[in-house]
């Protein structure tokens, strides 16, 4: 009965991520630019279709709702008799039965070991003119879904440029990027034909903006781009095709609802009961689905190229032999071992030559699938952006002093798990941490921070505006709460700090703070539990004791809340480092991230582990350490 009811709450939870949220207008403050922009979409966006022996032609990809109903009804015994063996722990029966459907759908998209199409797929439009906005709105008044991706984000840069003047490009995007570049940079040109101007602005998303990236190192010196957003860029490569290559797909449950909350942004915390349920044997299913999925995409250039570089030859290895994919391991040698070491070097020639490149990243999170490193869920930090990051779970020891100079500037996030110092751009990255992959929209600073970087030429670095610095913490309305002291520069904390300020950021639900705790500094917050915090408001919460007098040291602030939502009480925790004084002294290493809390302080790990493997140690510690802050407020 467990394992059913923990299907039940997997499958309402997931169901809820096709929920539309709405959100605000963007605000973009600067002169908007009037050059035409491209939207270089995520992965597998692009719709495509195969021409037939006898010259007809049928849709090969692109999610068909009905097609996939229809197949499930053909199914549907088998479904069912694979939901009921999966509540017994018995995966492969489903497995099967969704895994032949996935290859009898998309079956025709696969690639020969040399990386050559076995099939004749084609893009719906690959000029500026069948890609163009007003066109495609035009002539597919009721099927422009085939051809306008990233629709949302679309709709947001409709508010400051005409449709006429926005492309949609279309890639093929199993191929691997040298082939997606060549591509892009054969569209920038038909559309400067299209409008006779002689820039773009682009605005690239995930796999895009690995595409995007390519596409500057390799044709960046033409000079025709003006601005370039990276939002959460595969850069690197992207850990979730590593752990699928290897079937090495080890759901992280907790991150996996987190991450549904925040692209819902649904104000409650479902997590807590997927703890308790204790999921892992969804794990199964993936291994077994896994085998299918590598029958079409095994031979991918895409799937190659987001391998992540320390992991490339160990899955190349394993998994291609040498002479008959000698052409596809060729393209993608080319990829890891010409272009991703020289981005560096390739965005400082195109920076030079008048090219703005903006990246802007999630971090915070472990990927969903089990690789445990600090990601946006789907792409790792280091993969993102090209700085360099601590192990998930770790930050740098407290004194530790950046890789690179970088002129004076300091580039270690407030968290001290990130030194940006060796980013590929180390003063044109954004780093926001709890940011989640493909979310940009769902986050007032994030939407607006990709827009004006987009259509404006306002902000040249992460020094340009002080309301866009370079960390952050995500203000999506699933966290609840937002906090940083009234000091100057968000995430940083000296001995000017009076005050706390927390915010509500939920938009529809009021929110209390039950407690407020520090780790790493004597800070006793003087909370009024009685005030209630409506969506947006914020809190000025004063405190006694004193910032230690040192540079370089991180300290931890836990914001306890209570919320109406199915999960009334939650925390969350934000990192700060101390600019007080002389630096600390460096002790060398990593140490761990997470505070110390009086529960963690007070019980051995012989009396909480029971908790953990019951799921209800994060519960449970939250309950002692408010009832702790009120104790010692109190006596």
């Amino acid at each position: 009965m467990k394992k059913f009811i923990s299907v039940l709450l997997c499958v309402c939870i997931i169901g809820a991520s096709c929920v539309v949220m709405s959100y605000a207008k963007t605000n973009v403050s600067g002169e908007i630019s009037d050059l035409p922009v491209i939207m270089v979409a995520g992965y597998a966006s692009t719709s495509l279709y195969k021409i037939n022996p006898d010259g007809s032609s049928e849709h090969a990809w692109g999610i068909d709702i009905n097609e996939i109903l229809s197949l499930v009804l053909e199914r549907i015994v088998d479904v069912g008799r694979g939901l009921g063996a999966l509540t017994l722990g018995n995966a492969k029966i489903l497995a099967d039965t969704v895994g032949q459907g996935f290859v009898d759908l998309y079956g025709d998209l696969a690639l020969n070991p040399d990386g050559t199409s076995v099939e004749e797929i084609h893009r719906y439009a690959s000029t500026a003119a069948q890609a163009n906005v007003a066109n495609i709105k035009k002539e597919h008044p009721d099927g422009d879904d085939i051809i306008i991706h990233e629709r949302d984000i679309i709709k947001e840069i409709e508010e400051y440029v005409a449709d006429e003047n926005i492309f949609i490009f279309q890639m093929d995007w199993r191929m691997g990027q040298l082939s997606c570049a060549k591509q892009l940079d054969e569209f920038v040109d038909s559309v400067l034909e299209y409008t006779g101007r002689d820039k773009v602005n682009i605005y690239a998303v995930s796999h895009g903006g690995q595409t995007t990236a390519t596409y500057l190192a390799l044709y960046g010196n033409k000079n025709k781009v003006n601005n370039a957003v990276l939002t959460i860029p595969a850069i690197g490569g992207a850990g979730i095709a590593y752990d699928l290559m290897v079937n090495n797909v080890r759901l992280d449950e907790d991150d996996l609802i987190r991450f549904i909350e925040h692209g819902t942004m649904t104000e409650a915390d479902f997590e807590w009961l997927v703890k308790a349920q204790q999921l892992g044997f969804i794990d199964n299913l993936c291994e077994a689905l896994v085998p299918y999925l590598q029958k079409v995409l095994g031979y991918w250039g895409s799937i190659w190229d987001f391998i992540p570089s320390d992991k490339y030859e160990e899955t190349k290895s394993l998994l291609l032999d040498s002479a008959e994919s000698a052409k596809l391991i060729e393209e993608c040698d080319k990829f890891h071992y010409q272009v991703l070491p020289s981005l560096g070097e390739k965005f400082a020639e195109c920076r030079a030559n008048g090219t703005h490149i903006s990246i802007l990243a999630g971090t915070g999170n472990r990927i969903v699938t089990g690789l445990n490193e600090n990601s946006d869920g789907i792409i790792t930090v280091a993969c993102s952006t090209g700085a360099t990051v601590a192990p998930f779970g770790t930050r740098f020891a407290d004194g530790y002093t950046q890789i690179n100079p970088c002129g004076g500037k300091y580039k270690v996030s407030p968290s001290m798990d990130i030194d940006a110092s060796t980013a590929f751009l180390p003063d044109n990255t954004w780093f926001v941490e709890d940011f989640y992959h493909g979310m940009t929209l769902w986050d007032y600073y994030t939407i607006d921070l990709a827009m004006t970087l987009l259509l404006t030429d306002r902000i040249e670095d992460v020094y340009s505006d002080p309301d866009y610095p370079q960390f952050r913490y995500s203000s999506n309305p699933s966290n609840t709460v937002y906090a940083d002291f009234n000091t100057s520069n968000p995430g940083f904390v000296d001995g000017s700090a009076s005050k706390l300020i927390v915010t509500n950021v939920n938009r529809k639900h009021s929110a209390s703070i039950s407690a407020i705790t520090c780790s790493g500094a004597d800070l006793e917050f003087n909370l009024n539990p009685l005030k209630v915090l409506k969506p947006g408001e914020s809190i000025e919460v004063p405190f006694s004791g004193s910032i230690p007098a040192e540079n370089k040291k991180e300290i931890n602030i836990t914001v306890f809340f209570n919320t109406a939502t199915i999960t009334p009480s939650n925390y969350r925790t934000f990192g700060f480092t101390v600019m007080n004084g002389d630096d600390a002294e460096y002790g060398g290493g990593y140490v761990a991230a997470d505070p110390v809390t009086p529960f963690d302080e007070l019980f051995p790990s012989f009396l909480t582990r029971p908790l953990a493997k019951l799921g209800l140690l994060d519960f449970f510690r939250m309950i002692f350490n408010i009832v702790f802050y009120w104790a010692n407020r109190i006596f």
